[in-house]
This record gives C-alpha cells, structure tokens and sequence, in this order.
C-alpha cells in the first residue's frame, strides 16, 4: 500500500506530518511493508482555500492513502472520489502514524471533520 504523508521536511520516516494537506511544501509516500520513501514537490501549495487540486499537489503520483493533521473539504471529497482514503494523524512522525495504520487505529476523515479555513503556514482552523 502506497500511504501519503504531507510534512514540512523530508527526513524519511522520523518526518513530522504536517497540519494541512494542501499547504505542505513536501509530501512523502510510504510504501508499506518495505518502507521505501519517495519525496513529492508539491506542485499545487499556493492555492486558495477550497481550491487545492490534490493530484496536481502529487505531481500525478498515485497513492491509495493520505495520513494528515487536516484537510479541507474540496480536497476530501476529490481524493475519496479518486477512490484515496484520508486518516487523521494521531503521533507526529511517518514511523509512528505507519504503525497505527497498520493496527487499523487511525480514524478515517469526514467532511465533518474537514477544516474551515488556514490560521497559520501550517495549521487549520479546526
């Protein structure tokens, strides 16, 4: 499974996931069960709010799942239609968010749950 995890620096999996998917500088995406790291520019991290494209975000790489802080709505709804589930990080790092994938212990997002607006570079207002 090819996860995808926004963060600010890329340094494999002790990276900390970033708060917001569509303002992340970098993305890096886990192959599960081998831990191989690709790093992804993203292509789409000056947006307005609500217009993130997610695909232009991951250059067209595909991946079946994104773990993160917060998401807005626009890109929720995209992603799933693409057939892309989106976990809500519980622990900081790739490593550790990884592992409660794994044990099927990350919640799944919501449109509820989707964030309003940005309050910071990286944070939503959630």
């Amino acid at each position: 499974m090819k996860v995808c995890f926004p963060v600010l620096k890329p340094e494999g999996l002790e990276s900390e996931v970033y708060g917001h998917f569509g303002s992340a500088p970098v993305f890096i995406v886990v192959e599960t069960g081998k831990n191989n790291c690709t790093i992804i520019t993203n292509k789409d991290q000056h947006h307005a709010h609500g217009q993130c494209s997610p695909m232009k975000a991951l250059n067209n790489h595909k991946v079946d799942a994104i773990v993160v802080g917060g998401i807005g709505a626009g890109a929720l709804s995209r992603l799933n239609q693409l057939g892309i589930r989106v976990f809500q990080a519980q622990a900081m790092t790739v490593k550790e968010n990884i592992s409660l994938l794994e044990a099927q212990n990350l919640p799944e997002f919501t449109l509820q749950q989707c964030c309003s607006g940005h309050i910071n570079q990286s944070g939503c207002r959630h």
